[in-house]
Parts: structure tokens; C-alpha cells; sequence
């Protein structure tokens, strides 16, 4: 008579979920590609969008040059004083303007699922923001060769670094836009009449448009605390090819202060924007 014997119990061996190691760079290049994706699918918005900063150049460009010339405060080339700041002017209403994409991302639940993800929620703010410099690296290339027949001098590698400005100084203000879209999501219409009512303000107090030094003397008080009048003053000297002044320091500076505060903004933010 043989004994049954019962199988010895199976030890089931759990084994802990393998921890997820989030990559700032790696999950910032995938919600990049994620938002150039519809652009490049849709090529024609892209087109349309390098076009606009020309539109600027052919009517407000020549009204500018009659009106300043070779005289006043605009010393030298009136192109090479005004090509800079219309570039930063590029990037400031492409990257103030990011936080409306969120908005729509809300009503179709597009930015829920984007949240169940691992990625980092500070890819979410920089990808995005990121996104909106490659249109501005097309526009800068072709506002260039665009002007350099009338007599705009390119100096590579101060453009290269004032792009580089650019980028960081949108990488802040992108985020500002997204901390604003997620402040007043249940009331979108909001998010416009406050982008606009900084955006014009931003833009005549940093000289971009027309020189300050002429302005009254309370103008020229409020650019000292407008931080995109430092960043167009470096934009000025890099694209001139002035790498050494300390102009230069104080954009940079100015740049790093709006990222590091509009991504500290953005980031509590996003990190409230499931409630």
C-alpha cells in the first residue's frame, strides 16, 4: 500500500515592483515630441507662424526706421536694434501663450491621462514649454536671412547664445502660463484678459518696440524691474556680437531668476491641478 502524500507547498516568491527611475532629460524629450506632433502633422501652422515676425518687419520695421534713423538713442544699423528684440517678442507671445494648449487638454481629459504616466511633472511643464523654441529657431533663421541683404550682420555665436537665453528664459515663462491655465481652468475665458493684460505692459516696458531711453523718466524706472528689458538689452549686444559686457550677465541673470520662479510656480501647480 503506497502513502499519498501531499505535495510539498509552493512558496510563491513575490517580487516588489521594480521602482520607477524617472529621467528629467529622457521624460522632458518625450512630452516634447509629444506636443511637436500635432505641428508636424500640421505643417501649414508652423509655416504660418514663421510668417507672422516678418509681417512686423515689412509694416512696423520701415515706420521704425523713418522715425529713429541713424539718430537718437538707436545708435548704428536700425535693423540690427530691432531684429533682437523682435525675436524676443517672438518667444514671448509663443510661450506666454502655451498655457491655452492646457486649457484644451482639460476639456478633452487629455491632461488626466498625461498625470497617471510616470513622467515627472516637471517634464510636463519643460517639454511643453520647449516645444514652442523650435518655431522660434525657424523664425530666427528665417527673419536672418530674410534681413541680412539689408545689411543685417550675423554674428553665429552670439545668436547661438542668445537662443540659448531664449530658450531658458520661455522654459519660465511657458511655465507662468501653465500655472495660470491651471489657476482658472473652470473659468477659462479668465486666462486670456490676464495674458493680455501683463503681455503689453511686459512687451512696451522692455524697449523691444521702440526705445526707453526718450520715455519719461517713470517708464524708464518701471523697465528697472521688468525682466525682459534685461533680456533685451543682452539679445542686442549677442546678436551685435558682443559676448564680454556685462549687459549680458544681467539677461542671463534674468533668465535663470523667471525659469527657476515660473517652474517652482508651475510645478505646485500642476501638482494641485488633479483636484
Amino acid at each position: 500500500m503506497t502513502t499519498l502524500t501531499s505535495p510539498a507547498p509552493t512558496r510563491v516568491v513575490q517580487r516588489d515592483a521594480e521602482p520607477i527611475r524617472r529621467n528629467l532629460i529622457r521624460d522632458t524629450g518625450i512630452v516634447m515630441r509629444r506636443e511637436l506632433q500635432p505641428v508636424l502633422r500640421d505643417p501649414f501652422s508652423l509655416l504660418f507662424g514663421m510668417i507672422q515676425p516678418l509681417f512686423f518687419l515689412a509694416l512696423f520695421g520701415p515706420l521704425l526706421a523713418g522715425a529713429l534713423g541713424m539718430a537718437g538713442p538707436v545708435q548704428g544699423s536700425i535693423w540690427q536694434w530691432y531684429v533682437p528684440g523682435l525675436l524676443v517678442m517672438t518667444a514671448l507671445f509663443g510661450t506666454s501663450a502655451t498655457g491655452a494648449n492646457l486649457l484644451f487638454e482639460f476639456q478633452t481629459g487629455a491632461h488626466e491621462r498625461m498625470l497617471v504616466t510616470p513622467l515627472s511633472r516637471s517634464s510636463l511643464l519643460i517639454g511643453r514649454a520647449l516645444k514652442e523654441m523650435v518655431p522660434l529657431a525657424g523664425q530666427t533663421v528665417v527673419v536672418i536671412a530674410v534681413m541680412i541683404p539689408f545689411g543685417f550682420e550675423l554674428h553665429l555665436v552670439g545668436a547661438v547664445i542668445g537662443l540659448a537665453l531664449l530658450a531658458v528664459f520661455g522654459v519660465g515663462l511657458g511655465s507662468f502660463s501653465y500655472a495660470l491655465a491651471i489657476a482658472v481652468r473652470k473659468q477659462d475665458w479668465m486666462f486670456w484678459m490676464v495674458q493680455q493684460t501683463f503681455l503689453f505692459p511686459l512687451m512696451i516696458l522692455s524697449g523691444m518696440l521702440l526705445p526707453l531711453e526718450s520715455g519719461p523718466g517713470w517708464m524708464q524706472f518701471a523697465s528697472k524691474l521688468n525682466p525682459l528689458a534685461y533680456m533685451v538689452d543682452a539679445e542686442r549686444l549677442l546678436f551685435a556680437g558682443d559676448l564680454t559686457s556685462p549687459t549680458i550677465a544681467y539677461g542671463a541673470l534674468a533668465a535663470i531668476l523667471t525659469a527657476a520662479a515660473g517652474l517652482t510656480v508651475g510645478i505646485r501647480m500642476m501638482l494641485k491641478s488633479t483636484d
